[in-house]
């Protein structure tokens, strides 16, 4: 079973003394000239993949299309304002090489794809700057250290007067120590769950308390639509990803970015599910695309190093622990509605100006219960556990050699099906250790056994019947929920025993009745609507089974349903 530990209140110190030590700082430096560097290694990769003067043609028009269909069906008020003006000047280019001969037109296309990355790279690149990101992380810890303060005195009296500090509001569990002596030897890449859009400011707060330097990261471009969030995004070392671009040349130069970053020597952040999980359960299939960048660029490293020791890779799974998500209602109507097709109506999402996250943040250092953040062992890019060292161990805790993976014939070699398998298993890896990870609390229990006994009450009903049925049909007696509560807790432990999840300290220090009451009070606690509350009879219903799904899910893959 991993052993958890948890962290202390005060921020560590830092794994590198000065800015001028971060590989960050390094990589803004010479900001240009990466840039120009991720620019002609994209050239040359997406010239060898549509080997072909033709076949680049064609990718080139299939992006145009695809580009300006997007301007027109999706815009967004972050994209720039000659977007069309650009796609239309590519088509016009296009349609005048037709007049010209062959050797031209492939002239043509080649400086077209020259000017597409080019466009590309400069959208996508960060602009890390130490002084917005020591502001940013003041920000951050005043800010939310004084909301805390001002919520525990029961009056803005106290705003700044209290000593409580962010730290005891999010808890950082885990393999804290570990992480940090490998922060010093390799470089690292976390992974955390994706659940929130608040989850970037999270973890560069969890990445500032481990004494981390800062970390690179890919941030959605439509969060540069809300002002506050694209203040932080911008100061803490995010570079631009826009999940409306599915073309191969936006895909390979945004890949090449990441890859040439980690070759560099800079810690990254990948969200690797990809999005935040509309349904609320952890993630159980990961998207392959920036994993594969690590793959290659410690391939790479291996290569460069020759007869040194390889600077190593390291990937550390992180697990969120929210009580609430602002954003479950929209999302999880999105998640049925996809899953129904026309069954279900999909709703706004609720996190969509900068006044509604400041308000959310508000209710969340005011009103929510801790939230925890479980840090997990680090790992190579094939998913054997590093010891403190670096060192890559096998099942039976042996040291091995995993430069020998990469080696064809006794030398290191490139070969994509390979290094493709091996990021797959990396994949199926991170998946089991969310699930071992994940830190089970009294809310999370709370909704899963109100829901599964909502679920049990009409068994002939499918999943949207279920969420049909009217509000008033929805009650459990309190000494029906108390049992199956505690059969609940059982399984859990039981589970914990296995090493299969983790458990919130709560759930062992108090009683029975009061995890109830406070399972209860914080799911949801945010919404209007609240997922499960006590009814005037003292009994337990819901005034929106929908949200109350979204929270039941969290515990979803541990087979408790079956039982």
């Amino acid at each position: 079973m991993l052993k958890l530990k948890k962290s202390r209140a005060n921020v560590y110190e830092p794994t590198l003394p000065g800015p001028e030590n971060w590989p960050v700082v390094r990589l803004s430096r010479n900001r240009k000239e990466f840039i120009e560097e991720v620019i002609q290694e994209s050239y040359h990769r997406i010239k060898q993949l549509r080997n072909t003067p033709e076949i680049l043609q064609e990718e080139i028009e299939i992006t145009m299309f695809r580009e300006r269909l997007r301007i027109k069906e999706n815009p967004w008020k972050v994209d720039p304002d000659d977007e069309m003006l650009f796609w239309n000047g590519v088509k016009n280019t296009l349609v005048g090489s037709l007049r010209k001969s062959k050797s031209k037109r492939n002239a043509v296309s080649e400086e077209l794809l020259l000017d597409i990355i080019s466009r590309y790279t400069n959208e996508i690149a960060g602009n890390f700057k130490p002084s917005h990101y020591r502001m940013a992380r003041s920000l951050v810890t005043f800010g939310f250290s004084r909301l805390f303060n001002a919520a525990r005195l029961k009056s803005f009296k106290g705003f700044f007067k209290g000593k409580l500090t962010l730290q005891d509001k999010i808890n950082i569990v885990g393999e804290n120590e570990h992480v940090r002596k490998l922060a010093k030897i390799g470089t690292i890449v976390m992974v955390p769950t994706h659940f929130s859009n608040l989850d970037s400011i999270t973890i560069g707060f969890v990445i500032h308390t481990l004494g981390l330097p800062p970390f690179i990261y890919g941030a959605g471009l439509n969060l540069f639509n809300i002002s506050v969030i694209a203040y932080f995004m911008n100061s803490l070392g995010a570079y631009k990803v826009d999940r409306r671009k599915k073309n191969m040349i936006y895909l390979e130069t945004l890949k090449m970015y990441s890859n040439l970053a980690l070759q560099k020597g800079c810690h990254s952040l990948f969200f690797p599910g990809g999005t935040r999980s509309r349904s609320g359960k952890l993630e159980s299939r990961l998207k392959l695309g920036l994993l594969s960048t690590a793959m290659e660029a410690q391939r790479i490293n291996f290569l460069k190093a020759g007869d040194v020791k390889p600077r190593k890779i390291f990937v550390v799974p992180v697990v969120l622990n929210y009580n609430f998500v602002l954003e479950a209602v929209g999302m999880i109507s999105d998640y049925l509605s996809q899953k129904g097709q026309e069954r279900y109506y999909i709703e706004a999402d609720q996190f969509s100006s900068s006044f509604k996250i400041l308000k959310f943040l508000f209710q969340f250092f005011t009103r929510s219960a801790d939230m925890s953040v479980s840090v997990g062992r680090g790992m190579d890019l094939l998913g054997n556990y590093v010891d403190d060292e670096g060192n890559s161990l096998d099942r039976h805790g042996n040291i091995i050699q995993i430069e020998d993976y990469f080696k064809i014939h006794g030398r290191i070699s490139e070969n994509p099906q390979r290094e493709g398998e091996y990021t797959r298993m990396l994949s199926d890896k991170l998946v089991s250790e969310y699930h071992k990870l994940s830190r089970c609390s009294a809310s999370q229990l709370a909704a899963f056994t109100a829901f599964e006994q909502f679920r049990n009450m009409y068994k002939k009903l499918d999943l949207y019947g279920l969420l049909r049925l009217p509000i008033e049909d929805l009650i459990i007696t309190y000494e029906d929920y108390k049992s199956e509560y505690k059969r609940r807790i059982e399984q859990i432990f039981g589970l914990e025993k296995n090493g299969k999840i983790q458990v919130a300290n709560h759930l062992r220090e108090k009683g029975l009745e009061e995890l109830i009451e406070m399972g209860i009070k914080n799911v949801g606690i945010f919404h209007t609507k609240r997922p499960l509350l006590f009814n005037k009879e003292g009994n337990i219903t819901t005034q929106d089974l929908k949200t109350l799904y979204y929270y039941r899910n969290r515990l979803d893959g541990y087979g408790l349903e079956k039982n």
